[in-house]
């Protein structure tokens, strides 16, 4: 009588039986590595892996020309920063510092003015 006791307190406390949430404990690593896997693998897509060192400066133009222009500025030791383009135009006082053209290929280059030149411009 005595051994049978002990059998049926064995079947309760078998160590071969296991929970079944064991195997979702590492669920949340797995899915961790996955994300960051992703954000690397979706950077080097894009062909900028300057975007993940902290050292190197970086500016985007997103939409050029367009009304929801936007350009993202990285620079070492700061925040990212976010300037959302409008259809305000500046104004103030200031002096002329040379002039820009536009080729025919669309780059854009600046002269500057000579120290010495009178040049009015109208």
């Amino acid at each position: 009588m005595k051994g049978r006791r002990y059998r049926r307190t064995g079947l309760i406390n078998n160590e071969d039986e296991q929970n079944p949430l064991t195997g979702v404990a590492n669920l949340f690593d797995i899915a961790m590595v996955f994300s960051v896997a992703l954000l690397v693998a979706l950077v080097m897509s894009y062909q900028m892996p300057e975007l993940l060192s902290p050292t190197e400066d970086i500016t985007i133009v997103k939409n050029p020309g367009q009304q929801d222009m936007k350009i993202i500025i990285k620079e070492e030791g700061k925040p990212i920063e976010v300037l959302n383009m409008t259809d305000q135009i500046g104004g103030g006082t200031g002096e002329a510092l040379g002039t820009a053209y536009k080729l025919a290929d669309g780059r854009v280059v600046y002269v500057p003015e000579e120290e010495g030149a009178n040049t009015t411009s109208t």
